[in-house]
């Protein structure tokens, strides 16, 4: 419960930021940002609200906010698709090499029935904290190129595509697989 509690207010901490960041940026002239500005504004952005999600995903189910259906992978072929022209086995790659060593991997997939169903669990936690990251954070983009902030515009999204739009194609593709490995395991 105490867990729940702290994630939850990191959560309010990062959004009540956000909010506030982006009422600064209403003030400010776009075109006395340096490179080094923009490329901070736009990882700070994507950070922050990527966290908001992934904390209250840590905290919650949150993934259940969705019905099943939209978690069912209906076109397998465009997953391979996207994965194969956005280049998302070397995030993969990056990914097994930084964050999730192999060691690590056991925590997410045991190679029981029991392990089959959490990670299929985890993988739609994971890509609907991801989802709503992308969202969010495409909408900002969005508002910051309307009020005149281009550069900005640019690296957020192209930032939110690595950090957010690469994950839900990952996450997709891992269910390809889960959902062989649970057609097998119910024969």
């Amino acid at each position: 419960m105490l867990k729940k509690i702290g994630l939850t207010i990191l959560a309010i901490i990062l959004a009540y930021n956000t909010i506030k960041l982006v009422m600064v940026f209403a003030d400010l002239n776009p075109n006395k940002f340096s490179l080094f500005a923009i490329l901070v504004s736009s990882f700070a952005f994507n950070l922050m609200i990527t966290g908001v999600f992934a904390f209250l995903g840590f905290a919650f189910p949150t993934s259940n906010i969705l019905p099943n259906t939209y978690y069912k992978i209906r076109k397998p072929e465009t997953i391979d698709f996207l994965y194969k022209m956005f280049g998302v086995k070397y995030f993969k790659l990056f990914l097994l090499k930084t964050f999730y060593r192999k060691e690590d991997n056991k925590k997410y997939f045991n190679g029981t029935k029991a392990g089959i169903i959490s990670f299929d669990f985890q993988t739609k936690q994971s890509e609907f904290g991801h989802l709503l990251a992308f969202l969010v954070i495409q909408l900002l983009a969005l508002y910051l190129l309307s009020i005149g902030f281009v550069s900005i515009f640019f690296h957020t999204t192209l930032m939110n595509i690595i950090l957010n739009f690469y994950p839900i194609i990952l996450q997709r593709k891992h269910r390809i697989q889960i959902e062989r490995l649970l057609k097998r395991a119910s024969c």
